[in-house]
This record gives C-alpha cells, structure tokens and sequence, in this order.
C-alpha cells in the first residue's frame, strides 16, 4: 500500500476538499483508502491539492500540427476559412510526431482519459499506445444529399479500422452547417448504436443566424463555395439537430449525448434537450469560444437547470494550449461564485460519467483508478491562480 498527502484533497465523492487529506492506494493505483491526516506525522505531504486524473472531453488531437498557425478573433467564418487553407499542410510523420508530443504532455499533466474528435486514423497507432483512454468520435461532413451513401461507407470503415486497432469508436455528426440533413442523420443513426454522440452546437451568434434567418458570414461562404447551406428553420441549430435526431430513433434517447460549446444556449433549447434526453452532457471549451469569437456559454443558466457540464480543450487550430488546468482557471475567472469542487467535478467525474467510466475514474471513491494529479501554485484559499498548474504523480 501507498500513501500521499497534501493540503487539499478532493476525492470527489463527496463535498468539497478534505483540508490535510491523505489517500491510499495499492499497486496498480486502486484507491483503498481516504481521510484526513496530521501533515507533520505524514511521510510525503504536498504543498497543493491532489485530485483525480482529468476527463478532456472534447479534443481534436489530430490537428495537433495546426499550433500557432491560427490568427484569433476572426470568428466562425473566418475560423473556417483558415482551417480550410491550413489543412494537411505537414506530412504525416511530423502530424504524427505532434500528436504523440500533445497526448504525453497532456497525460503528464493528469489527464487520464479523453473524448476525442477524429476525422482519419492519424492518430490511432498513438493512441494504441497510450496508457490515457480514448474513445474516438469519428466526424463526418457532406453538405450535399447524394453524398450520404459515400460519406457512410467512408466513416463505417474508418470504425473498422479504429476496432481493429483495440480502439473505442463512435461515428458522430459534426454540425449543422457543414452536413445535409440526410447525412445529419445517418450518421447519427449510427452513433447511437453504440451508446454516444457528440455533436457541435450553437458554437456562435454566426451559425445561428445563419440557420435562423439564412445570413451572415456563415451562410455567405457556404454559398460562396457553392456547397449546399443548412435548412432556414427559424429555430436554433440545437433545435434543428433535434429534429434531425428523431429521424434516427424515435425519442426519449438513452444514450450518452455530449452538446460541445453551446454559446448560444437558452431556455428552450434546454428545455426541449431535457424533455428527450436522459442523459445529457455538454462540453465547456471556454478557451476555444474567447480564441474564435470572445465569447462563453451561459454556464449559469445550465447549471441551474442541472445539466451534466464538461470540460475540454478544443484543439490547437483554436486553442494556445490543451491543458485542463487553464480552461478551469478560465471558467474560476469568468464565473466566480462556482468552487474549485464543483470545476473539478466537471473536469474528472462528469466527464467519466460521458465515456462510461465513471466506475473507474474521475473520483477517489474506494475501487475506482482514476489516477492522482497534483494541482500546483493554488491560492491559500485552494483555488487557482494564473500560474497554477497540474502533474501527474501516478
């Protein structure tokens, strides 16, 4: 058996931190024990807070390589534009280099598992060696109706490929504005199959108006480009998805479904979510949403209607960093009656609970392996500051 200590200890299993709190384990890094301690009669004791390994519930891990190539603040449209210009601009060994580089820092500094957004296989043979679990959301696009058949065929062997590579596979929309409502969905059809979906929601006021009224930056460039636009619906693009969702199995849904960024979320959305979903989930990116468009979700307004809310990086293309530590000292900073308890929930247990797994990680609850992570240069009080940040210790 081994034993740490530190001045917080947040087992997450139960309210708020232990102040001076120790934690037992076994050899494989199974908890076997919680509580508070004497830090003088400790042998190893640790100025900070220890809690459970993170859950990054939404990243793009193969965009990796697109690092500091992104001008910030452009918006959606313009966001757009520069991944599309960006695109496949490094061979795949050095793609392939960057995602192994991201995956060990991000699991050095405690996250242990990761819901991850993929559009090839660049990833998998890293991910097939990682000790942090994945599942892998494979994205689909197509904006022209008799595309669907191909586009379905494409993602079901790309699915193929991630089983035989021992790898945990969902085929996922991506959003509402780069998919017709057909391949919207099949593909969600198919998700389902397997318990999850994720889908990218009300990201800015750009999509919403384009889907709401049929103008904006958005609805330009898809014209522009000659692709086919979304449906005018008058409603949200999470309302749109909804109605698309029904087609694919009748409601009430008992899957998993993770709602990512959802900036423009309001009442009814919630409640329509509500009303069909049994187990939602969205996903906070907050540093993505300031990175594109200088904007939040109305976090708030979810927690008080008891959404499940997560944690997640984005990607690289539309982020400086993936590190938990900073989307949660980004949301401590904004939103400032929330506890570093509740944050941490968002980041470990929530985010289990998404994948499935939450009777294996994202708490120090006796049984589970969540792995142990040290939350470094916290204020007195526990919270964070702007230089605090996280390591793993096992």
């Amino acid at each position: 058996m081994e034993r740490l200590a530190a001045e917080f200890l947040y087992t997450l299993d139960r309210p708020g931190p232990l102040r001076n709190g120790f934690i037992e384990y076994d050899s494989d890094g199974t908890v076997t024990s919680t509580g508070e301690c004497d830090p003088s009669k400790e042998k190893v004791f640790f100025k900070g807070a220890l809690v459970p390994g993170f859950v990054n519930s939404h990243c793009h891990v193969e965009l990796s390589y697109m690092w500091k190539l992104f001008r910030k603040g452009t918006g959606m449209a313009g966001f757009i534009d520069q991944i599309n210009a960006l695109r496949d601009t490094k061979p795949l060994e050095e793609k392939v280099d960057d995602i192994r580089h991201w995956m060990d820092l991000m699991w050095r500094r405690g996250v242990s598992a990761m819901a991850d957004i993929s559009n090839c296989d660049d990833s998998f043979a890293v991910k097939m060696d990682s000790p942090m679990y994945t599942r892998t959301f494979l994205e689909v696009f197509g904006t022209e109706p008799e595309d669907c058949g191909s586009v379905m065929e494409g993602v079901l062997k790309l699915k193929s490929k991630a089983a035989d590579s021992g790898l945990d596979a969902t085929p996922t929309p991506h959003a509402c504005y780069t998919m017709s409502p057909e391949l919207l969905t099949a593909v969600s059809r198919e998700g389902l199959k397997t318990g999850f979906l994720s889908f990218h929601s009300e990201e800015t006021p750009e999509e919403e108006e384009m889907i709401r009224r049929g103008s904006g930056p958005m609805w330009e460039n898809r014209k522009a480009a000659g692709m086919s636009v979304p449906p005018v619906t008058g409603q949200s693009s999470l309302m749109y998805f909804l109605d698309r969702l029904k087609e694919a199995h009748p409601a009430p849904y008992d899957e998993n479904i993770l709602l990512v960024h959802e900036v423009c979320m309001d009442q009814q959305g919630i409640d329509a979510v509500k009303k069909v979903m049994n187990h939602p989930f969205v996903a906070l990116c907050p540093c993505s949403n300031i990175f594109i468009h200088n904007a939040l979700p109305p976090v708030e307004l979810m927690r008080d209607n008891g959404l499940k809310l997560t944690v997640g990086t984005d990607s690289l293309s539309s982020n400086d960093d993936l590190d938990m530590v900073r989307e949660l000292y980004c949301l401590q900073s904004h939103f400032k009656d929330i506890e570093l308890d509740e944050l941490l929930r968002w980041a470990c247990l929530n985010g289990a609970e998404f994948l499935g797994k939450e009777k294996e990680l994202g708490s120090f609850a006796i049984g589970r392996k969540p792995g142990i992570v040290l939350l470094e240069n916290i204020a007195p009080d526990g919270s964070l500051t702007e230089k605090s940040s996280s390591r793993r210790i096992i």
